[in-house]
């Protein structure tokens, strides 16, 4: 059950924290901030200063998959080399490559054997993961290692993360991103999201208390969002234990059943329904996400918006400047700020939430 009005009660809500989550949250903007200062000592830009022949992205289990999926939306279709995802580095990598891979878990060593065959063989890489076990041991001294400077518990390293690759892309050419600004609207937004602020006027307790007890259809206006869409329904999941379905609106629309739902949903048409008078037929709240801009965006949300009057549109770029970099890390907070909150609300946030494995 969800106990609503703990979200306005600072007090209530810092006993319920045991874990310290808000706070680790909060301090994304902190991470990005450390991050770059780390990547700089380093030398990265002296380092990925050519541009490679490939890029290859590691996703091993953790932030990393969304986190790719987030650059790999960011770069689009017309970056000049290809970027491969996979969770592991491929057999053909080689010294015209580069290798960028992230975890949490200093004992994974598929990805330990990952970073041996990627050096070995010459490939600029780079990596942020502890700076102890197998994996460390793998990079040590032929790779650039980037630990974590900022103490927060496990699971809430995305925003490091992607600093780390937006960094590595920029000096590679493939992207323009300032992580600055990035930092900056991170802790704008962890201030909008403090836990002093009422409902009202707190977006991440409001967007709370908007997908409690309902189905959260997270369904992009572009790729982005989509991508950002991936995120925030890990997060729903790992701290409120809510279920999401996440797609680009397009792909949506091929899912007749669903979308009928979501329009009776966002028409009101349900209010009073039963739950139970169809199998399946739960209530759903419908988060419309976008963060590019442009006409292409604007005629697929107006399709989107006269389809499903009702439904929450969460747009940064009406918020924050910066562009999409800025829009995408904004939109993952909000979400991961939103699930924390719900998951304290309904009580199901508790233990060690050693969240997406890594």
């Amino acid at each position: 059950m969800l106990d609503d009005t703990l979200l306005d009660d600072a007090r209530r809500l810092a006993d319920a924290d045991t874990g310290g989550w808000l706070r680790a949250a909060a301090r994304a903007g902190a991470q990005v901030r450390a991050t770059a200062e780390a990547a700089a000592e380093a030398g990265v830009e002296r380092i990925f200063d050519e541009r490679p022949r490939a890029v290859v992205l590691v996703t091993r289990p953790g932030h990393a998959v969304a986190v790719s999926g987030v650059v790999m939306a960011l770069l689009g279709s017309g970056c000049p080399v290809p970027v491969v995802v996979s969770d592991e580095v491929p057999p053909w990598v080689g010294a015209l490559d580069v290798v960028l891979a992230h975890t949490e878990d200093p004992g994974d060593r598929v990805l330990a054997e990952s970073i041996d065959r990627a050096v070995r063989r010459g490939a600029r890489t780079l990596l942020t993961a502890p700076d102890s076990g197998p994996i460390a041991a793998a990079a040590a001294g032929r790779a650039v290692l980037l630990p974590s400077r900022i103490d927060v518990p496990p699971g809430f390293s995305f925003h490091r993360a992607l600093a780390a690759w937006l960094i590595v892309l920029n000096a590679l050419g493939l992207l323009k991103v300032d992580v600055d600004v990035i930092a900056d609207e991170l802790d704008r937004e962890a201030e909008r999201d403090h836990p002093m602020h009422e409902s009202f006027v707190n977006p991440a307790k409001s967007l709370a208390l908007r997908v409690a007890d309902r189905t959260p259809l997270l369904w992009g206006l572009d790729e982005v969002a989509t991508s950002v869409g991936v995120h925030g329904a890990g997060a729903l999941a790992a701290f409120a234990g809510v279920a999401c379905d996440v797609a680009g609106y397009p792909q949506a629309l091929t899912r007749p059943v669903l979308h009928r739902r979501a329009v009776q949903g966002t028409s009101g048409a349900d209010l009073f329904a039963d739950p139970d008078d169809e199998p399946g037929s739960g209530l759903v709240r419908v988060l419309l996400l976008a963060v590019r801009q442009g006409p292409a965006a604007e005629a697929l949300r107006r399709a989107a918006e006269d389809a499903l009057p009702g439904a929450d549109v969460l747009e940064p770029a009406v918020e924050v400047a910066g562009g999409d970099a800025v829009s995408a890390a904004l939109l993952a907070l909000r979400f991961e700020l939103a699930a924390l909150y719900l998951g304290l609300a309904a009580g199901t946030l508790g233990g060690n939430p050693y969240w997406l494995g890594s």
